[in-house]
């Protein structure tokens, strides 16, 4: 018994060791923005710097003089591991001073990045120390004097985006996201063909207004439910039921052109609905700044509009055109349209759903 208390408590005492040899794999970094600069701090771990600087005995790097010695190697190991630009333009890193912190093991870095005018939106790329898997840098950005926006950075997520506040801000924001969302549009073949299915029957400016107008209406509102949290479906059924809709528009333009019914502003308001979480899929992957989440929702929706503003404009003028020279190969091209559309949802519907 007394050989395995002994055995038991010896180790508790390698276990302790162990975990003061590997300290908990933090890094801070605040970011002040306070124009004309950016003034920053990063306070990382001397284990993982004398880590990575080749250091054998760690705690020298609490002795300011020889912290003052390493610091050439300090300042361009952060620089390496941190990268940031101000409205797509990259800014260079001056350091100002390091700082021994014995207290926590550790060693604050303070560095600032100079400004020539208000910024709009702050990019930040940082992979501190990539030798732990499990390290993290804990990110704060204050404007102003107050906190405002917290993240969390490791090997899987490399990258974070700020929008600052004031007009820079909505000007970023809508610079960033309208040009996402006619992106989308045109590099999206299932929504185009679902808004060419719609198109082919041709129909007056205020009919095609119509249609346009319910499928905006539709998808905004799902789209904006999905992007705040409050209704949220999984693409696993979202994206066969967009290949769907796109089987029924085509069905139902061979339909109409037997039974003489037009429903499309109702076709393109329910399955709008569908399309706004598709939509909301795609914003999300773009990142939503939570301090700009009105703005960058308008802004989104606004490019989605030009670009399907865009298409309805260049299919319906070209139907048009046909339909005036040559009536017969119009009603070709409706019915051969419509095949192709539907039998196009048909194929994504299986390969979404079996594939």
């Amino acid at each position: 018994m007394l050989r395995r208390i002994s055995l038991l408590i010896s180790l508790v005492i390698l276990l302790s060791i162990h975990v003061l040899a590997h300290p908990t794999p933090y890094s801070y970094l605040d970011l002040k923005i306070q124009s004309p600069q950016i003034e920053a701090t990063l306070v990382a771990h001397v284990f993982d710097l004398a880590h990575d600087l080749n250091v054998s005995q760690i705690e020298t790097l609490l002795d300011r003089p020889a912290l003052e010695a390493n610091r050439i190697e300090i300042e361009n190991l952060i620089k390496s591991r941190i990268l940031l630009t101000v409205d797509g333009t990259s800014r260079v890193m001056e350091f100002s001073s390091l700082e021994p912190l014995p207290d926590r093991q550790a060693v604050a870095a303070h560095f600032r990045y100079s400004l020539s005018s208000v910024p709009g939106r702050v990019n930040l790329e940082c992979v501190m120390f990539p030798y732990d898997p499990q390290h993290q840098t804990f990110v704060n950005v204050y404007e102003k004097g107050q906190l405002n926006f917290q993240d969390i950075l490791n090997k899987d997520r490399k990258r974070l985006e700020y929008f600052c506040g004031g007009r820079q801000r909505t000007f970023a924001v809508v610079a960033k996201f309208v040009p996402a969302g006619i992106t989308h549009i045109f590099g999206g073949p299932d929504h185009i063909l679902f808004i060419v299915g719609l198109m082919l029957l041709g129909g007056t400016i205020g009919r095609l207004l119509t249609i346009v107008t319910a499928f905006t209406i539709a998808h905004s509102i799902t789209l904006s439910l999905a992007a705040l949290d409050i209704v949220n479906l999984p693409s696993y059924l979202v994206e066969p039921a967009i290949a769907l809709s796109i089987v029924y528009v085509g069905v139902d333009n061979l339909m109409v052109g037997k039974a003489g019914r037009d429903f499309r502003a109702l076709i393109a308001f329910f399955f709008g609905l569908v399309h706004g979480f598709g939509f909301a899929g795609v914003l999300r992957e773009f990142g939503l700044p939570r301090e700009a989440l009105g703005w960058s929702l308008f802004s989104f929706n606004v490019g989605v509009e030009i670009g399907q503003v865009v298409i309805v404009v260049m299919v319906a003028s070209l139907l048009a055109l046909i339909r005036k020279r040559n009536p017969l190969l119009g009603r070709r091209i409706v019915v051969a349209g419509s095949v192709i559309v539907a039998a196009a949802g048909a194929f994504w519907f299986f390969q979404r759903v079996f594939l």
